[in-house]
């Protein structure tokens, strides 16, 4: 790790963190925190993947529809009308759309084939911006003068990873030699409500190929369907539950390169003070 005790920690004069875990355990809470009540530079992972690497993607797939529609089609074909998306920290809806859901496409699926790569340029996309994390912290630092950073990572960065070279994947050697790595944590508390609260308004996600092709091939045959008769939200939803058992593992063998905070403590932060005393005790405890 970059700082070896929590006095280390406490007298950096630049203190620079990566969250990780499933989406909806405080990564983006705690940088949000950081960035309003502290002098944190907030580099979010899957807004970079947005603007910088899929928004031509996107905007593409928006015409796309919009070429569709004969009142649309004649103004674009015009250039009389832009279209853009507008994405922001709070709103990445942009890059959920693009990726979508495979299945029937009268209620709005893909052809898998379509999905999967849709699915592989979100993984270039994403290992390209954790790949930047460096030339933020650098420009961070020397363009607007914030002394400490957080890398604010997505649900799927251990999708990318392999855990079996551990520290000498080539992402995770990078990312460790930049960044303190910090696994936000659930219990099964947790997992239950990420659970109910993505069965209530599922998303599409981001998978490692070959689990998705064995999800799909296993939901095919559970349910005995043809892929474009699949509906769409019962898929992601039955893949959901798995796909957390599958990145638990995953999320585990990253934190043996960093420390681990739980969500229930991630809930008691309230202030940047708060926030570095629990970074140094986890340090020491590591």
């Amino acid at each position: 790790m970059i700082y070896n005790s929590a006095q280390h920690w406490h007298k950096a004069p630049h203190k620079r963190v990566l969250f990780f875990g499933m989406s909806g355990l405080g990564k983006t809470y705690l940088s949000n925190l950081l960035r309003a009540q502290g002098d944190w530079f907030h580099y979010s992972i899957d807004y970079r993947i947005g603007t910088r690497y899929m928004g031509e993607h996107i905007t593409d797939n928006f015409k796309s529809e919009a070429m569709k529609v004969p009142f649309l089609r004649d103004l674009l074909l015009t250039d009389s009308i832009r279209i853009s998306s507008k994405i922001t920290f709070d709103n990445l809806s942009p890059v959920a759309t693009y990726l979508g859901k495979p299945g029937d496409p009268t209620r709005g699926g893909l052809p898998m084939a379509e999905y999967q790569h849709r699915q592989e340029q979100f993984k270039q996309a994403e290992v390209s911006a954790l790949m930047d994390t460096a030339r933020f912290i650098d420009r961070a630092e020397h363009i607007y003068n914030y002394p400490h950073f957080i890398c604010d990572s997505g649900g799927s960065i251990c999708e990318w990873i392999d855990p079996d070279l551990g520290a000498e994947d080539p992402i995770l050697k990078k990312l460790s030699r930049d960044c303190l790595l910090v696994w936000l944590k659930g219990d099964e508390r947790h997992t239950q409500e990420l659970v109910r609260r993505f069965d209530r308004a599922p998303k599409p996600m981001a998978y490692q190929p070959e689990f998705l092709a064995r999800v799909w091939s296993e939901y095919l045959n559970e349910f005995n369907v043809k892929e474009e008769d699949v509906d769409p939200n019962s898929f992601i939803r039955w893949t959901y539950a798995q796909a957390l058992a599958h990145r638990q593992p995953l999320y585990e063998k990253m934190a043996t390169h960093g420390i681990t905070l739980c969500a229930h403590e991630v809930a008691q932060i309230k202030t940047p003070d708060d926030f570095d005393r629990m970074i140094g005790a986890a340090i020491d405890a590591a």
